[in-house]
């Protein structure tokens, strides 16, 4: 006889044989019993990134005159000074990319990305257009943890995703799968409130979770009975609902047996951070502590953190601490205060590397195996809508920190691949496909193709080969 948890999960694993393009990482290898698993880092932002920024300053005369033609070279990093506003990660270049010349025509770019960005498809404001999982929750799915995934945003106030409810939780940025939005924490008080309530030092916080375990105890033990007075499209709503509460009493399980891991590793914040209405960059510092604590706890090996979209209005930018920037106006050339547009760009992407240095000197501090957390890492910083404000997609700058165990060769280094339409060139879908490939997904391809490509390469699909080690 097939009981009702038999039937839900022959229905989810048949729903997701059929989810492409890379739902098979349930069937992919764990790490080696014993081996630290991999965690990796998605930080994106708004507003475009113009990959002339992302340049060295010190290239050589040849050198440069290929960037300024945009064909393929690599240098060493070492060699190199890095661009001023990456100054706070000088001390990290040996493990650090500078990758130029993918492009991501295939995607939804200009104002608003979506998912786009992460899944490589054209996605909008519908969740119908939501194709597949994103890449983060493959390679979630790929080092399983507790919570799978996480995600953080300072959302926009109009446009994008969240609009109305910004210090909320809401619709993020990433996906869970087709039609399956993943859903961010907007603020770090909302981040704490939920992450960490089943260890709060708080009473109240206790109650409210032991509440919370009770009313999920009570639901799940009647999901049975409701079904069986159901058929169709409502008896696979109640399904689909008591598969989420069963993780969720899975995840509250897990969580609760590493209560005092994750009581060591709260995160220390504050109160100003943990405020109702805070600046942008508060909001940024808070998000990063809080990635930091659910990463050195084990309660996730991937994060998601939308440092920024279009519609975030900044605030607390240093040098401008008094303004409320508003990127778009940015974007077009508009000043702000006594800054020019570009030294506006520079002085939010300052802080965006004070971060990342944050998040790269905790995990180099923190032993993991016979290493650090940082030598099992991979943090990834790039533009979630292309080379622009109006962006086309044409180019698609990545900055990358790995740390010693990645499986991909190109640490230390500033890599230009070949430009859009000339022979060898990569998308942000070979790029994935390369990421996914070298940590166990034998996928062919991630994502959409550029149809444009066609008629300059016959075969859009696979990994960037050379970097795979």
């Amino acid at each position: 006889m097939t009981t009702r948890r038999d039937f839900l999960k022959s229905t989810i694993a048949g729903t997701g044989a059929a989810m492409l393009p890379a739902s098979i990482s349930q069937a992919m290898a764990a790490p080696a019993i014993g081996q630290p698993p991999m965690r990796f880092i998605f930080m994106h932002k708004g507003n475009g990134l113009f990959p002339s920024v992302m340049v060295p300053p010190s290239l050589s005369k040849e050198d440069l005159a290929k960037e300024n033609r945009k064909e393929s070279f690599t240098v060493d990093l070492a060699r190199h000074e890095l661009p001023s506003w990456m100054s706070a990660l000088n001390a990290h270049k040996e493990h650090m990319t500078i990758l130029q010349g993918l492009s991501g025509k295939m995607c939804t770019t200009g104002h608003h990305t979506w998912q786009s960005s992460l899944g490589v498809y054209a996605a909008n404001e519908r969740l119908s257009s939501i194709k597949w999982a994103t890449v983060d929750f493959e390679l979630a799915r790929m080092f399983p943890s507790p919570l799978e995934h996480i995600e953080l945003a300072c959302f926009p106030i109009d446009g994008g995703n969240a609009r109305g409810n910004i210090f909320g939780i809401e619709k993020g940025f990433s996906a869970r799968g087709p039609q399956q939005p993943n859903y961010a924490f907007g603020s770090p008080k909302v981040a704490i409130n939920e992450l960490f309530k089943a260890v709060s030092s708080n009473e109240a916080d206790r109650v409210r979770y032991q509440l919370e375990r009770k009313v999920l105890d009570f639901s799940a033990a009647n999901q049975g009975g409701l079904g069986r007075e159901l058929t169709g499209l409502e008896l696979a709503k109640v399904q689909n609902y008591a598969v989420a509460m069963e993780d969720i009493r899975r995840r509250n399980s897990k969580l609760e047996s590493m209560g005092d891991v994750i009581g060591r590793n709260l995160p220390k914040l504050d109160k100003k951070f943990l405020a109702d209405d805070l600046t942008t960059i508060d909001c940024q510092i808070g998000h990063t502590e809080i990635l930091l604590s659910a990463l050195i706890s084990g309660m996730t090996n991937v994060v998601a953190f939308t440092v920024d979209e279009l519609g975030t209005l900044y605030s607390g930018v240093p040098g401008l601490e008094a303004e409320k920037i508003n990127q778009h106006d940015v974007g077009h050339g508009k000043s702000v205060g006594t800054l020019k547009a570009e030294e506006v760009r520079e002085a939010i992407c300052k802080r965006h590397m004070a971060l990342i240095d944050t998040i790269v000197r905790r995990l180099k501090s923190v032993p993991d195996g016979k290493g650090t957390l940082f030598d099992n890492t991979m943090l990834f910083y790039f533009p979630d809508n292309g080379e622009t404000h109006h962006s086309t997609g044409i180019e698609w700058p990545y900055l990358v920190l790995s740390g010693r165990n990645a499986k991909l060769d190109i640490a230390g280094r500033y890599i230009r691949l070949p430009y859009w339409g000339t022979a060898g060139h990569k998308t942000i879908g070979n790029w994935f496909t390369t990421i996914l490939n070298a940590y166990g997904n034998p996928i062919k391809h991630y994502g959409d193709l550029d149809l444009g490509l066609n008629k300059f390469t016959p075969d859009q699909t696979g990994p960037i080969r050379q970097f795979l080690s």
